[in-house]
């Protein structure tokens, strides 16, 4: 637990604030300053504006401690995303918990590509985890149905809650990837587990002590879900279809290579804003 330096008595809401930024710079936590303050909106309710206009205020005690908790978390390498419960995705915002991955920008690179692509189409959401992808389908495009599977019933619960709270015509039930999917599709869009072993362990604290291993680690090699989307694929596709598939910014051409060796056509890899390699693109025909 990381040793936090005592907070000022009768300190004011920029004098909280400073301190925040302190106790998780001490923490070696990114972007502090900008934590503290999410962490200080979380706590007080209060909008930029609002800070501005009353920061020379004293904190109130409940506040205070409050804040001084969250600080700790955060200082313990707690994702931000974990203690405030919610990460915006596409513009949506998605409740997380330790049972789903934290949505990320890159993921809205594989979520602008298929939007266009699902219109009057069923869509099937592999590894649906909070079911941002599903979800964010289901409410930006124009589908026929969504449908979302995971293996785990946790993260389950976390993408149905986060269906009805916006509200999003989609169904989630459990399945090992096609395991217990039964129905046809036009599309199939994932963010598998694509991660390595020795890769994983070099990731950020937030994200090896926080995140759902089973979410991360894609075999010795982080290409096992992949060989087995590729060769499972075909029994949820009528007589022709589609998959969108993230992937780690190296693994582009060994992923294109098992979609063509299965038999795919026209195999792509799209990039996303930073120039990586970030979703192979692949078409099924019988």
């Amino acid at each position: 637990m990381t040793t936090q330096g005592v907070m000022p008595p009768d300190a004011t809401l920029r004098q909280i604030l400073q301190w925040g930024t302190i106790q998780l710079e001490k923490g070696d936590v990114p972007d502090a300053s900008l934590d503290a303050w999410y962490l200080l909106e979380h706590v007080t309710g209060l909008t930029r504006a609002d800070y501005f206009l009353r920061q020379d205020e004293v904190c109130s005690e409940v506040c205070c401690s409050r804040f001084a908790e969250v600080i700790r978390k955060r200082a313990d390498r707690i994702p931000l995303q974990h203690i405030i419960g919610v990460q915006e995705f596409m513009g949506l915002p998605f409740r997380v918990s330790e049972h789903v991955l934290i949505p990320r920008q890159d993921t809205e690179c594989l979520v602008e590509l298929v939007i266009p692509i699902v219109e009057g189409n069923r869509v099937l959401d592999l590894c649906t985890g909070s079911g941002c992808i599903g979800i964010s389908l289901a409410k930006l495009g124009k589908p026929v149905i969504v449908h979302g599977v995971d293996i785990s019933e946790e993260a389950l619960s976390v993408a149905r809650e986060n269906a009805d709270v916006l509200q999003a015509e989609i169904t989630f039930w459990q399945s090992d990837l096609f395991e217990n999917v039964t129905e046809i599709y036009d599309v199939i869009v994932s963010n598998p587990p694509y991660i390595p072993p020795d890769v994983i362990e070099s990731l950020m604290p937030e994200v090896k002590m926080h995140e759902p291993r089973m979410a991360l680690y894609g075999g010795m090699d982080g290409l096992d879900f992949y060989r087995r989307i590729a060769t499972e694929a075909e029994k949820v596709f009528g007589n022709e279809g589609s998959i969108f598939l993230e992937i780690g910014c190296e693994q582009g051409d060994d992923v294109k290579n098992i979609f063509t060796l299965a038999g795919y056509h026209n195999v792509q890899i799209h990039q996303d804003l930073t120039g990586k390699d970030r979703v192979v693109q692949a078409y099924y025909c019988r």
